[in-house]
C-alpha cells in the first residue's frame, strides 16, 4: 500500500518529513509522497528518512489553481524539486502567502483580537505560516473549541478575517511542472462538488492542457464513487493516484493510508514512475 497525499511541518501538518517516513514504516507502506502547500522544502528530509526506513518517497507539491471552470487543487508528482523554476514561482506564492498572512492579523486585530506574528512562527516551527496556524492560535486563546470553529468565524472565505492570496493558472501550474520533468494530477476531485459527469467533463478539458492522472483513491472517495472515477481515469487514460490527505492533529479524523484504512494499490506508484 501507498499513500501520496500526506502534509507535513513545512506546511500545515503537524508532523515532520521524516516522522511521516517513520509512521509509514509502522503502517507498512510500500512509498510515500509529502505534498505540502507550495513548498517543496520538505522532500529532501522525507527522501534521506525514506532510505533509512527503506520506503520509496516521490517528490510531491499540491498547488492551488484556478481557471475558467474554478478554484481546484493540483497534485504534482515526481519532478525535479530543485528545478530554478518551481523555486521561482515556489518563491513567489510564498510571499504571497506571508502578505496574506498579515493582512489577516491585521483583519483580526481590527475585530480587537490580537495575534503577534512571533506567536504564528512559533506555531507553524519551520513551515511556512498559513491560516491553520491562526486557528490553532485562536484556539489557545480560548477565542474558539476547535480549528473548525476559527474557520467558521474567522478565516474561511466570506468570513471578516478571509483575505484572497496570489495562485498559479491551471494552465501555468501544469506548465510548471512538465519543465521540472513532473505530471499533474487533480486533487480529490469529488471535493470540487461537481456530478460525476461533469468531472468527467472538466477532466477532458484538463488532459487537453497537459493533466496527466486524477486521485481516484481519497477518504472521501470510497466504494461506488472511486469506482467511477477509476472508470473514468481508464476512459480517458489517465494514470491513477491515491492519498490520505494526511495532516496530523489539525484533521483528527484523518490518519495515513494503511491496512483497515484507505488502502490505495501500490500499482499506482509503480505506474506514476513509468
Amino acid at each position: 500500500m501507498i499513500d501520496l497525499h500526506l502534509h507535513s511541518t513545512h506546511s500545515d501538518g503537524t508532523l515532520s518529513p521524516t516522522e511521516l517516513v517513520e509512521m509509514a514504516c509502522k503502517n507498512e507502506l510500500l512509498a510515500i509522497a509529502i505534498t505540502d502547500h507550495d513548498t517543496v522544502s520538505g522532500i529532501t528530509e522525507a527522501q534521506q528518512a525514506g532510505v533509512k526506513n527503506n520506503i520509496g518517497v516521490i517528490a510531491g507539491v499540491e498547488l492551488s489553481v484556478e481557471s475558467a471552470d474554478g478554484y481546484f487543487h493540483l497534485l504534482g508528482y515526481d519532478f525535479d524539486h530543485e528545478h530554478p523554476r518551481i523555486i521561482d514561482a515556489l518563491e513567489k506564492l510564498q510571499h504571497s502567502r506571508m502578505q496574506r498572512n498579515l493582512e489577516m492579523l491585521e483583519r483580526l486585530k481590527d475585530m480587537g483580537i490580537k495575534i503577534s506574528f512571533e506567536e504564528l512562527k512559533k506555531e507553524s516551527q519551520i513551515g511556512q505560516i498559513g491560516r491553520p496556524h491562526i486557528a490553532k492560535v485562536l484556539r489557545q486563546k480560548g477565542l474558539v473549541k476547535s480549528i473548525d470553529q476559527a474557520f467558521d468565524r474567522y478565516l474561511r472565505k466570506g468570513k471578516p478575517a478571509y483575505v484572497s492570496r496570489e495562485i498559479l493558472s491551471l494552465n501555468e501550474a501544469i506548465a510548471l511542472l512538465k519543465q521540472a520533468g513532473g505530471k499533474a494530477v487533480l486533487a480529490h476531485p469529488v471535493q470540487i462538488g461537481y456530478s460525476i459527469d461533469k468531472i468527467k467533463g472538466l477532466l477532458k478539458k484538463m488532459k487537453s492542457t497537459g493533466l496527466d492522472g486524477i486521485e481516484t483513491y481519497y477518504p472521501t472517495q470510497k466504494g461506488r464513487v472511486q469506482r467511477q472515477l477509476t472508470k473514468i481515469a481508464e476512459e480517458l487514460a489517465l494514470l491513477e493516484t491515491g492519498g490520505s490527505d494526511y495532516h496530523g492533529d489539525i484533521r483528527a479524523n484523518t490518519g495515513m493510508a494503511g491496512k483497515g484504512r484507505l488502502e490505495v494499490p501500490d500499482a499506482l506508484y509503480y505506474n506514476l514512475l513509468i
